[in-house]
């Protein structure tokens, strides 16, 4: 699977902000990736794409909440998250790069 195919996009929530600055001196970044998507592959696209060294990877699978819609039940998608650490002194520019 390529690179640009695995990141779909960026998690901009409180709580992925505050983990990205959390002090440890180590930068944590939330993407939504692919739900096909393995540890050593979000690696290898988040050093491709933004061309920085990645320490860590750990992954979860959000699943889709159950919702009503004009009286009829349906569910929302389930999504997978990438937390990614990067090595000290590597940062990734948001706003530049998605």
């Amino acid at each position: 699977m390529l690179s640009s195919h695995l990141i779909k996009g960026v998690v901009l929530t409180e709580k992925a902000i505050a983990s990205e600055y959390s002090g440890t001196g180590a930068k944590t970044y939330v993407f939504k990736v692919s739900l096909q998507a393995n540890k050593p592959g979000i690696k290898k696209a988040i050093e491709d794409v933004f061309e920085v060294k990645v320490k860590a990877v750990n992954t979860l699978i959000q699943k889709g909440k159950q919702k009503m819609t004009r009286g009829r039940v349906g569910f929302r998608k389930d999504f997978k998250k990438a937390y990614v650490t990067l090595e000290t002194g590597y940062s990734i520019n948001l706003e530049e790069s998605m």
